[in-house]
């Protein structure tokens, strides 16, 4: 159970506000969650887990990728033993800024051995055409291909498919008959139903216009129909449009045994609680970095606890709409600050020098907003880690 949240801590450090200006900011005193998930869950619960880098490897951060593989596969347990799943080798572990394919699947056959070993841990992972360059794919064929290699490739090591949208499909696929060739003959082949992801371009402007339409109204009938049409090989659909009421309205148009996981990681409380027409599963970038209190809330959510679950979730939301602002691609870095905050690794250094792509004063306000949602495990730690970070930025304690 929950410890009484109480107004303030004795902990405080300088924070910037903008303007050049710097305030004094006293800690909430913290709220414990369980590190193990008590009692059941009623919705499928999928954090997109994100990796670690080694800060001490000898390459090119730009250039190459360095992994931590024991912390990266221990931030794993971490998520398995709250009761969640981990999405594989998704956007949040940096599938396309920083992390390439021959990477990606090593990750896949590390975490998918990880999950055997545990009696079978929920992972499912990432197929996609990353390792196809978008200028050399010439022909849906092409495209083709390259989802068949990565499927084969994660089906051999024992693991489940999300099938991730293609940039080299966005390149190419100019209607509704594109989509469905492509998707129709990959779905045919695939061993065990899989996850669709539906990626809005505020996460990769290189998938505009998916589904062959600039329009978001027929891309979802086009893509309502394939899925639906192949609903015997379709496990659910993630949608990350950030836009709930397509999100409700796609939902309630799929195939019964289809099942809809929201990725829209600024109304995913509600989505999830759902209404007297059906519910959203989850498959989230934001429960890498809350998993605790997800775990927790899921759980009040399983027991009837509706009021218990928003009052745990509900904070979490301005912490998410803040991590995942425009430009939204930029979040990984907001993800892995709160890690290290919270003692899942030692430094705040990542694949592809990502580290840098947000400011300090963003830095800052998420510090605030994760505090306020008291999901700073270790306010000590995080206070220590934050000046730290603040100092080499030039704000000194």
């Amino acid at each position: 159970m929950n410890k009484p949240v109480m107004p303030q801590s004795s902990l405080s450090l300088k924070l910037p506000t903008g303007e050049g200006l710097i305030e004094t900011y006293r800690l909430a005193a913290s709220r414990t969650f369980p590190a193990k998930l008590e009692g059941t869950l009623n919705r499928v619960a999928f954090s997109a887990a994100h990796v670690v880098a080694d800060p001490l490897a000898d390459g090119d951060p730009w250039l190459t990728s360095a992994i931590d593989w024991d912390r990266t596969i221990a931030f794993r347990e971490h998520v398995w033993d709250l009761g969640l799943g981990v999405a594989e080798a998704m956007d949040t572990a940096q599938r396309g800024m920083g992390l390439d394919w021959p990477t990606s699947l090593e990750l896949i056959q590390r975490s998918v051995r990880a999950a055997k070993a545990r009696g079978g841990a929920l992972v499912f992972s990432g197929a996609g055409t990353d390792h196809l360059a978008v200028e050399d794919a010439k022909s849906l064929d092409d495209v083709i291909r390259a989802y068949e290699e990565q499927i084969a490739a994660v089906e051999k090591a024992g693991g489940r498919i999300i099938l991730m949208a293609s940039r080299a499909l966005a390149k190419l696929g100019r209607s509704a008959d594109d989509y469905a060739r492509v998707y129709n003959r990959v779905l045919s082949q695939v061993r065990e139903p899989v996850i669709i992801h539906w990626l809005g371009d505020m996460f990769d402007p290189a998938l505009a216009n998916y589904w062959g339409t600039s329009s978001l109204d027929t891309a979802m009938d086009i893509a309502v129909g394939i899925i639906n049409a192949n609903a015997a090989k379709v496990d659910g659909v993630k949608v990350s449009l950030l836009d709930k009421q397509r999100e409700i309205d796609m939902r309630r148009r799929l195939d019964k045994n289809v099942k809809m996981y929201t990725g829209d990681d600024f109304n995913y409380a509600e989505l999830i609680a759902g209404d007297d027409k059906g519910f959203s599963h989850a498959l989230l970038g934001i429960f890498d970095a809350i998993a605790p209190a997800a775990s927790y809330a899921l759980s009040r959510l399983a027991a009837g606890d509706e009021a218990g679950f928003h009052d745990v979730l509900g904070p979490t939301v301005p912490l998410s709409r803040h991590i995942f602002k425009a430009p939204t691609r930029f979040y990984k870095t907001g993800i892995v600050f709160m890690a290290y905050l919270n003692g899942h690794q030692d430094h705040f250094t990542m694949v592809g020098g990502q580290e840098s792509t947000r400011s300090t004063l963003h830095l800052a306000e998420l510090f605030r907003l994760a505090d306020k949602a008291g999901l700073l495990s270790n306010p000590e730690l995080a206070t220590r880690r934050m000046k730290t970070v603040l100092a080499t930025r030039g704000v000194e304690p």
